[in-house]
């Protein structure tokens, strides 16, 4: 039971820019205090497989995940689609019928999915930080859990880290693609027409709390699909889990 225990923790998640990187980060995963613990517990380094089991679960996780959300259009054209924030609407709509900015919105939308695309490749050393702190009894709550425990558990242990490493590459994407000048250019303007409360609403933290959401959205249907169908668990040692799971 250890043995699946430990395995199943690594099947449901997986983000990384590139496989070679994520090679180097399993290695140094090896030595993770999870590992050393199921080690004692299980007294068979052999069976746990860590490397080649490891390896293969997270790049399950890794083609479903960043590969989609950081490729071009990832976040535009998928359902984690980053809108515009409240404010930032109503600003666009008064400006509709002005010269030169009545495809603001169309194109605030486009700057802003283009930043969280470049975020995305960011998660990687966070999530395995994750998996290194996880204990043994967050793997068996995981194991016999909902079906988006792990997702869940990611998310309560590694947003605030994921936040902070993922703001000022947002920023940095933003201007990168010209959004914030362009943004500023947009409130300029807006805030010259009549009758008009003035307003300075900022895209950073909302591409941010969006492109996080993506991430965390997409782990979680990742999460469901091995949990349910055996189609996705398309090696023997997803089969060998998960088959023990659907029994349970």
């Amino acid at each position: 039971m250890q043995k699946l225990i430990l395995i199943i923790l690594f099947a449901f998640i997986g983000l990384t820019p590139s496989n070679a990187q994520f090679g180097k980060l399993l290695d140094k995963a090896k030595d993770s205090k999870i590992v050393k613990k199921a080690k004692e517990l299980t007294g068979d380094e052999g069976n746990l497989d860590i490397s080649g089991g490891l390896k293969e679960a997270l790049e399950k996780g890794i083609d479903e995940a960043v590969t989609s959300l950081s490729e071009k259009d990832g976040y535009l054209e998928s359902p984690y689609k980053i809108m515009l924030p409240e404010e930032a609407k109503t600003v666009v709509d008064k400006l509709k019928f002005v010269p030169g900015f009545n495809n603001t919105e169309e194109k605030l939308i486009q700057k802003m999915n283009e930043a969280a695309e470049f975020a995305a490749k960011e998660a990687t050393p966070i999530f395995v930080d994750a998996i290194k702190n996880m204990s043994f009894d967050d793997a068996k709550k995981i194991l016999f859990g909902e079906e988006d425990a792990a997702t869940r558990y990611l998310d309560n242990s590694a947003r605030n880290s994921l936040y902070d490493a993922f703001l000022p590459v947002i920023q940095d994407a933003l201007d990168q693609v010209n959004a914030r000048s362009y943004w500023t250019t947009v409130v300029e303007k807006y805030n010259t027409l009549p009758f008009v409360k003035k307003v300075n609403p900022q895209l950073d933290d909302h591409v941010n709390d969006n492109a996080l959401n993506g991430l965390f959205g997409l782990i979680e249907v990742k999460e469901k699909g091995i949990r349910e169908d055996i189609d996705q668990r398309t090696s023997p040692l997803l089969k060998d889990v998960f088959g023990q799971l659907d029994n349970k």
